[in-house]
């Protein structure tokens, strides 16, 4: 079994961050007793999940941080990564191998939003952007997606970052093999896509009787959550991952994340803007880090206290 090449490994205590020199007294920098206090109360808000469930020796099921991004532990297991030769509009990238997840790890339940975002990022920043605070952040690069976790880590003293490519697949499956959690045929119940009428418009009509419009997402948590409690796994917007894209190699893995090679960053799950089958579980996408698309957004990870953390510079 090969082990793979985190993208960096570090050990994190669920502390870090909590006394920064922007916010320990005594600092150089001029704030006010109002406004480290306020630090101090978003910090506490959003350690209390962890520190309860460390208390008790076993990690919360479900926790929400200060800004309302709820996550759910996903466990440490095994699966089969890739697509097998007869699945439906396979890509040739999508070869079958097994990934042994080694450590437990929250995952956003939902893509991150517009409001999340401005909350971390200011209103300013979105002064063009079009968007209920429950609609899925879009027009994001994987750059920008750093500057939010750096900024979120700093604000609240935990742990985030983008998931690896192989803990999305496996997080998206939920213990399936079939094409998507539910089986392996798609339809407009089940997920967004192929809302677009410039090309895949096949679930405009559907869209609209429920009141989505078109040539858009919808709004988070839409359709229904898979078995782990995760929800738009499949459709609504593409999500960036760690991970540089490159071919994956036929052997067994643990905790993979490509950093070694490739120059552009993988996207998973499919989008509103494009046909069913983009929305399967092993179906793979890239992007440049650059470039800000309006059918991609992205979900986070929460780290463990005292687990590594998978991530690539800038972070």
């Amino acid at each position: 079994m090969k082990s793979h090449r985190f993208c960096a490994s570090t050990y994190p205590s669920a502390r870090a961050g909590l006394f920064t020199s922007r916010g320990l007294p005594g600092s150089r920098q001029s704030h006010s007793g109002i406004v480290i206090f306020c630090r101090f109360l978003l910090i506490v808000a959003c350690l209390f999940p962890f520190q309860r469930a460390m208390a008790a020796g076993i990690p919360e099921k479900t926790v929400t941080n200060a800004i309302g991004m709820e996550f759910v532990l996903i466990p440490a297991g095994m699966f089969i990564m890739g697509s097998p030769l007869e699945e439906v509009n396979r890509g040739v990238s999508e070869i079958q191998h097994t990934v042994t997840i080694t450590r437990p790890f929250y995952m956003q339940t939902a893509e991150v939003t517009v409001d999340q975002w401005r909350a971390v990022m200011g209103r300013s920043f979105f002064a063009r952007k079009k968007g209920t605070p429950d609609m899925p952040v879009v027009k994001v690069s994987w750059y920008d997606c750093k500057k939010f976790i750096r900024k979120l880590n700093s604000m609240t003293g935990a742990q985030y970052r983008l998931p690896t490519e192989a803990q999305w697949e496996y997080a998206a499956r939920a213990g399936s093999k079939t094409a998507y959690f539910w089986g392996n045929t798609i339809d407009c119940a089940r997920a967004m896509f192929a809302n677009n009428p410039m090309r895949y418009d096949a679930c405009v009509p559907d869209n609209r009787s429920s009141g989505v419009e078109p040539a858009g997402p919808a709004p988070v948590k839409h359709y229904r959550p898979n078995d782990w409690g995760l929800y738009d796994m499949h459709g609504n917007v593409w999500e960036w991952c760690e991970d540089l894209f490159d071919r994956y190699d036929a052997v067994s893995v643990v905790d993979p994340c490509q950093t070694s090679s490739g120059e552009d960053r993988v996207r998973r799950g499919g989008s509103w803007f494009g046909p069913g089958y983009s929305c399967r579980s092993a179906n793979r996408a890239y992007g440049h880090p650059m470039s800000r698309l309006q059918n991609t957004g992205f979900r986070l990870v929460m780290v463990l206290p005292d687990q590594p953390i998978h991530t690539s510079q800038p972070q």
